[in-house]
């Protein structure tokens, strides 16, 4: 197998070709005007997801093949569910924020993850509409990259607590959400469409917090595995509201229950106090 340095040129490269791609789509050049918007499991996907998935794929195995490596795509998953065998697996979202890509936000982006048993050691994600790349290497930093270079990027740990902005998404909202952000010390909030915008968000110093909670229905695997090593090789956390780490490839896609992200130095106290209010609201 190649070294994590190599491995990580490839897939930048790769993120660059997808993000060019995916732009074709979202400003409808061309042929490329018509999304054929459908839904699986109440979710839209688009034929930009579709051909996303496809480049991401045939580019990382025609450069790595199969025989190191296992790959989850959002896009092919039903295909192959359950724990994927390999050591080494490509977690890939070629789409994340597809409502923010359909309603022409901005706020979308593309993840691609490799994860080693159940720990991400490599992450990329581009965004397309800022011409962003960020990318991580486990122990090896955040970056983020433009057509002017990579620069290394940390998040600031030193706010109050009650001066931190929570990023929070347009769309996935419920009754347990609502009334745990009513009762946090912290109440800047600033709307931002796919998990890895939110996560760009703090790493650049404009939002510190972002917290999912799984109802009904759960984030996957691929919606976090490359935004968590971006923030967390940045100097922020991104753990289960216990503090406990998210694990990915585990047999269940879903990651579910409390999930808190922050650049915050207290991040701990910050998912005690969210328990507490959680615990209120299940008694009321």
């Amino acid at each position: 197998m190649k070294d994590l340095s190599e491995i990580l040129t490839i897939t930048r490269q790769v993120g660059w070709g997808a993000a060019s791609l995916l732009s074709s789509y979202y400003h409808g050049i061309g042929e490329k005007a018509n999304l054929d918007v459908k839904y699986k499991d109440n979710e839209p996907v688009t034929v930009a997801d579709l051909a996303v998935s496809e480049y991401i794929l045939s580019q990382l195995q025609t450069a790595l093949g199969h025989e190191d490596f296992g790959y989850i795509s959002e896009e092919t998953y039903k295909s192959q569910q359950g724990k994927n065998p390999s050591e080494w697996v490509w977690i890939i979202d070629p789409l994340d924020g597809t409502k923010d890509f359909i309603n022409k936000t901005g706020e979308y982006a593309i993840h691609i993850a490799l994860v080693q048993g159940t720990q991400t050691m490599l992450a990329v994600v581009a965004v397309p509409e800022t011409q962003k790349l960020y990318y991580a290497t486990r122990g090896g930093g955040t970056f983020i990259e433009t057509v002017s270079g990579s620069v290394p990027v940390r998040v600031d740990p030193t706010k109050n607590i009650q001066d931190l902005i929570l990023v929070v998404s347009r769309s996935h909202r419920n009754d347990r959400l609502e009334y745990l952000l009513q009762h946090l010390p912290c109440q800047h909030q600033k709307a931002i469409g796919s998990v890895g915008c939110k996560i760009a968000a703090i790493v650049e110093q404009q939002a510190d917090v972002y917290i999912s909670l799984s109802g009904k229905s759960a984030p996957k695997d691929w919606d976090m595995a490359a935004p968590e090593l971006i923030l967390t090789e940045a100097g922020g956390k991104f753990t289960h509201f216990d503090c406990t780490p998210l694990k990915y490839n585990t047999g269940d896609i879903h990651q579910w229950g409390e999930l808190l992200a922050s650049n915050y130095q207290n991040h701990e106290v910050l998912c005690q106090e969210a328990q507490s209010i959680l615990a209120r609201f299940t008694s009321t």
